[in-house]
């Protein structure tokens, strides 16, 4: 699926569309994607949009991946969730050694892995490798997997003579882990983001890697075959990025709903809701907040294409920016989607009202532990300062 533009993506994304509403309610039932919707994003060519076109995947710009991603979400919030999330894995396989990628895509370039990153397990050393044993969570689209990128702390190290915890990524395949289907949440409850079990698993050296040398810029062992400047993007704005996408999309599918549900609705006493100013007043607001984000968030993705292309590095002061803007900018439009919903009428609570289940979507994204604000506004303000930054997760 190589040569594949924007255009083709968010048409492909578009065309989908009718068929990821329709299947939304099984795909709830189901607590984790149908297989219809999977084949579908696989046969799409979205989820393998930033695979290295050497594997048949669109090596696409970061801009092309993230629209399809928000045309995903805007139809049905779970597929866009678990499209862009395992999306973004085979960028970060394509910065594993070659002989990762060869053990991964070899027979069969179409397979995906999931993933669990925060360090809920136990990682030791060992000859040759890591043994790897424990519970991580929350790895969306699991079922529909051959693999699982898991994070773990394996000792520690001294980076510019900071003494630091080697966090680093491990891939594990499907033989190594068992999925425990524990998956039972009021929002997002179709991505199937269950528990992932290792008893005890070997990983060699070659399908590890630190987050430092990541945040740090230094050299992956996949340059060496992966040579263009998609894979020279800082890993944290990359993956976060994937989760913006999903919550700038659900928020603009939560928009279009909520204009839908209102042309025939009364806003109190009687006043039709297209007659009421004060919900043409918020409808226009939230609509000029969600346009207003996507546009900041997809010029991000630009700047940062051009950067890379340049060969310029990314400094920690860049990449605490760009960690900043992608969640507020999920943050802006999610907030949109809070106010609608407050207007959205007492019958809105029920479950099977039009508003419900995409309102606990959108708050149930914002609830992954990379949209917090807090933490990016605290490291980008520490760069406005010109106090020194020194954080993995950038």
């Amino acid at each position: 699926m190589t040569n594949v533009s924007r255009l083709m993506l968010v048409e492909r994304a578009k065309t989908l569309a009718p068929q990821l509403r329709a299947r939304a309610t099984e795909a709830n039932e189901q607590r984790r994607l149908p297989d219809a919707t999977w084949k579908d994003l696989l046969e799409s060519g979205i989820i393998r949009g930033l695979q290295p076109a050497r594997w048949g995947g669109g090596e696409v710009h970061p801009r092309d991946f993230y629209s399809a991603v928000i045309e995903i979400a805007r139809a049905e919030g779970c597929a866009g969730w678990v499209a862009g999330i395992i999306g973004v894995h085979p960028w970060q396989t394509a910065q594993y050694a070659e002989q990762t990628q060869q053990e991964i895509w070899g027979e069969d370039p179409t397979v995906m892995n999931s993933s669990s990153y925060a360090p809920t397990g136990k990682a030791e050393r060992a000859a040759g490798g890591y043994r790897l044993r424990g519970r991580w969570s929350f790895s969306s689209g699991c079922d529909h997997c051959g693999w699982v990128n898991l994070g773990a702390i394996a000792g520690g190290l001294d980076i510019d003579g900071h003494q630091v915890p080697d966090f680093r990524s491990f891939l594990l395949p499907r033989k190594d882990y068992a999925i425990d289907d524990n998956w039972h949440v009021a929002g997002l409850a179709g991505t199937g983001s269950k528990d992932i079990v290792v008893s005890d698993a070997f990983v060699p050296q070659y399908r590890s890697m630190s987050h430092w040398d990541l945040m740090l810029g230094r050299p992956m062992p996949g340059w060496e075959t992966n040579q263009g400047p998609l894979y020279r993007l800082p890993f944290a704005t990359v993956f976060i990025n994937t989760l913006t996408a999903a919550v700038l999309g659900a928020s603009a599918g939560f928009l279009e709903t909520f204009i839908q549900n209102g042309l025939d609705r009364n806003s109190g006493m009687g006043i039709k809701m297209i007659e009421d100013p004060y919900c043409l007043k918020l409808v226009a607001e939230a609509s000029y907040a969600i346009r207003s984000a996507t546009l900041s968030f997809l010029n991000d993705c630009d700047e940062m294409m051009e950067t890379a292309a340049a060969g310029a590095p990314f400094t920690p002061e860049r990449r605490a920016e760009l960690r900043y803007s992608t969640t507020r900018s999920a943050q802006l439009a999610a907030h949109a989607v809070e106010r609608l919903f407050e207007q959205g009428g007492g019958r809105a609570i029920f479950l099977d009202h039009p508003l419900q289940r995409r309102y606990q979507d959108v708050k149930a994204m914002l609830h992954h532990t990379a949209m917090n604000p807090n933490p990016a506004a605290r490291l980008y303000g520490s760069a406005l300062f010109g106090v020194a930054i020194f954080d993995m997760f950038l």
